[in-house]
């Protein structure tokens, strides 16, 4: 199931669904060269799990359901920026069980290639825009970005029931200014662990899902972000170049359930920017990122045919 609550500008995914873990406090407050390690050890260790892995099982489901409500959001307007808003917004709610095309709790995608082990999908994500804000002020405001690429996704360990799903998850995208001729604003690659967990602890009905993962970008795309010009230097904001790769490491959570009438899902995205190689930028006033919504949608259409699906 997706929901339309979009993330601030910080290249995050745009939907309150998600997946993934890999240790998250300790990955936050280690140097770059303990979280590459930390993170090998478990990729190794799901490695090893993936060998056990069970076939999948099927169910059938509505080929489409839509619905509609309301949440909020509230973020700091980018990584590394001390403003922090909060807006209501709508709420989509979409599951749809198409033969190429997917829409549910892992997100909107297209499936290229689909084996038991590893899929290629099609991903996207959302940035919105950033205006009136304290470090880029006199600077031009950054415009709401869309995110696509390809993703190659490993199904590590999937356990009988289908229950307990642990990934590893490859995207990469390429980013464009949302306007009347879009601008073509450089790649991101964000390789991440996803846990995801189906009636966690009994609760049936909910699914729980965490994610974590290092972020990397070329020079283009943190140029947007981080850069600043000659001539929008000031004496507490010298100009600054801006240059490709780490971008910090992500973590997030998400929570979220359908009930017969209604869909509620809520999420929360903690980063560390320690490392980056924009961190010395004057944009960047804080070595810390989080962002956090939720939202409720009803149900207003299901449509009558079922399909199978893997479960």
């Amino acid at each position: 199931m997706v929901s339309t609550i979009a993330h601030p500008a910080d290249s995050a995914p745009t939907t309150a669904k998600l997946c993934a873990l890999a240790t998250p406090c300790a990955l936050a407050t280690t140097t770059l060269r303990d979280r590459a390690t930390a993170a090998l050890r478990a990729l190794a260790a799901a490695l090893i799990c993936a060998f056990v892995a069970a076939p999948a099982m099927s169910k059938e489901e509505p080929l489409l359901e839509v619905g509609l409500g309301i949440g909020a959001i509230a973020f700091e307007d980018y990584r590394g920026s001390s403003t922090t808003h909060a807006y209501p917004l709508p709420i989509g709610y979409l599951l749809y069980n198409g033969d190429f095309l997917k829409a549910d709790r892992d997100g909107v995608r297209g499936l290229l290639f689909n084996q038991s082990w590893v899929t290629l999908n099609l991903s996207g994500n959302l940035t919105t825009p950033v205006k009136n804000d304290r470090e880029r002020s006199g600077m031009p405001d950054l415009r709401s970005t869309v995110e696509a690429g390809p993703s190659l996704d490993f199904h590590l360990l999937k356990s009988a029931d289908g229950t307990v799903k642990f990934d590893l998850r490859l995207p990469v995208r390429a980013a464009f200014t949302v306007q009347a001729v879009p601008k073509y604003t450089g790649w991101t690659f964000n390789p991440r662990l996803a846990l995801d967990l189906k009636d966690p602890a009994g609760f049936t009905g909910w699914n729980v899902g965490l994610m974590t993962g290092p972020l990397f970008a070329d020079r283009r795309y943190h140029d947007y972000f981080y850069s600043v010009a000659e001539e929008y230097a000031t004496d507490s904001r010298p100009a600054y170049q801006a240059s490709a790769g780490y971008a910090g490491f992500q973590t997030l959570g998400a929570i979220s359930k359908r009930f017969p009438k209604f869909w509620v899902g809520a999420y929360a995205r903690y980063d560390t920017l320690d490392g980056a190689v924009f961190a010395d930028s004057p944009l960047v006033q804080k070595n810390s990122y989080w962002s956090a919504g939720f939202g409720i949608s009803w149900i207003i259409h299901t449509s009558t045919r079922m399909v199978e699906v893997p479960d």
